[in-house]
């Protein structure tokens, strides 16, 4: 009696020890390592999108049959986003051998298990086939001393027969899970060979883009003076942008100011006729004072055009907050592209020991592709620039947006303007190239538009 007692609390012990197995396992391959998986899926996705977007355009940069700056830009962005996929996938393989080593010590665990369990079970069965048949139940029930140790052996085969039955069910949910665990390792070492082959075939494909990117640069690097004249035009043509820049919004702080002064004047006016109104009579100084408060609204305007920053109304001051607010979030100014010069000064990618310098970002995108204003605002300058082609200025209280390089406007100055609303199109130069030009400032200073513009 006290052997069998003893059978059953190990066989109970030994189930309940399995259990918190399964539970352990089920905890440590939770969610965590698959969202991690999950992110880097989506991130190669991206990617892929990123690539397949600049094959397009480096497409069009070909057709001219001859090498390009633009060329070479896309050609440096495919590069970098064929980078990123290997990366990508070098990621993966290692969470993947993770899973893999996981996945094999939760079989071997499970094996273990079974095969106690399996050996635990034999036990039961040798030990149960003493009372296998009806007859010895009964002498074992009969042969009790007393009727309390009568139920406590009733009890103990009704136990007996439900432990073996549990026990049996657990065998068989051991085996099922370790087919399962075998069906998924198998699984990962298949996506293991797959991923392995990726990676083969993307780095093939790397090779490929720095050969091209190479020959490239020989052909550009034979047409230093050309590239040369081209850069001499091309800081010409930002010169002419920034003046015009600068002249405007020193138009607008003026404007604003004067305005402001205006409105000021008017009010003190307002409130000393509301004064003298309540006088008894007219004193003979009014004539004075009239000729001191056109006197106070004259100095007021020239100290206007000293200002140098915006004067905003409370509407202009909560637009221009609430652009503040987005710093970051912006939507891009082109559905499409990529950033082909990036703000500041920076090496020019072909001309050894030249310096050049960008006042806003160059987005390099398709022919045709719709350029959108990235916040709401007022036109406040359309205008044409030699080397910059139509250019679009958008006021937004004290920031103002510039869009340059575009083929054709659909808006007009004074006009309100909403977020993501279409302004005009991107022109395509003489190579091939369509880049659009993006320009962020406070108002006389320039901001780097990167800090402001989202996650494409």
């Amino acid at each position: 009696m006290r052997g069998k007692n003893k059978g059953c609390l190990l066989l109970l012990s030994g189930l309940l020890v399995l259990g918190s197995i399964d539970a352990a396992w089920a905890q440590r391959s939770g969610s965590g390592t698959r969202k991690t998986k999950a992110q880097l899926e989506r991130e190669r996705r991206l990617t892929l999108s990123r690539i397949k977007e600049t094959s397009r355009i480096l497409e069009q940069t070909q057709q001219q049959k001859q090498a390009s700056v633009g060329q070479l830009n896309a050609l440096k962005e495919k590069l970098t986003a064929q980078q990123g996929i290997i990366k990508n996938i070098s990621s993966e393989l290692r969470y993947l051998e993770t899973d893999v080593r996981q996945t094999e010590n939760q079989v071997q665990q499970t094996r273990q298990s079974l095969e106690q369990l399996k050996a635990e079970y034999a036990r039961l069965i040798y030990t149960g086939s003493k009372t296998a048949n009806g007859y010895n139940r009964v002498m074992f029930l009969f042969a009790s001393e007393s009727f309390n140790q009568f139920m406590l052996r009733l009890r103990y085969i009704r136990q007996y027969t439900e432990v073996r039955k549990a026990q049996a069910a657990q065998i068989t949910h051991t085996q099922q899970r370790l087919s399962n665990q075998l069906s998924g390792l198998k699984e990962k070492q298949e996506e293991k060979g797959t991923l392995l082959n990726n990676q083969l075939s993307e780095k093939k494909n790397l090779l490929t883009l720095k050969t091209q990117q190479d020959q490239v640069v020989t052909k550009l690097t034979q047409q230093e003076q050309t590239l040369r004249q081209e850069l001499a035009a091309r800081q010409q043509a930002v010169g002419r942008l920034d003046n015009l820049i600068a002249q405007r919004v020193r138009e607008e702080i003026a404007r604003a100011a004067r305005l402001a002064a205006r409105r000021a004047a008017a009010k003190a006016a307002a409130e000393r006729a509301s004064a003298g109104a309540t006088a008894p009579a007219r004193s003979p100084g009014a004539t004075s004072r009239t000729s001191s408060t056109a006197a106070t609204e004259a100095a007021a305007e020239a100290a206007a055009e000293r200002v140098d920053r915006v004067t905003m109304t409370p509407e202009g001051a909560e637009l221009a907050a609430s652009f503040h607010d987005n710093r970051g979030r912006l939507p891009w100014p082109v559905g499409r592209g990529f950033i082909s010069q990036h703000f500041g000064r920076h090496n020019h990618p072909v001309l050894k020991n030249v310096v050049v310098e960008n006042r806003g970002v160059d987005i390099q995108t398709n022919a045709g592709e719709p350029v959108r204003a990235v916040f709401s605002g007022k036109v406040l300058t359309v205008a044409s620039v030699p080397g910059m082609n139509t250019i679009v200025m958008v006021q937004h209280g004290d920031y103002f947006t510039v869009y340059a390089k575009l083929r054709s406007v659909s808006v007009s100055e004074g006009q309100t303007v909403s977020a993501r609303q279409t302004i005009g199109t991107v022109s395509t130069d003489a190579e091939g190239t369509s880049e659009v030009q993006f320009q962020v400032w406070h108002n006389s200073a320039n901001l780097n538009p990167e800090n402001w513009l989202g996650r494409k």
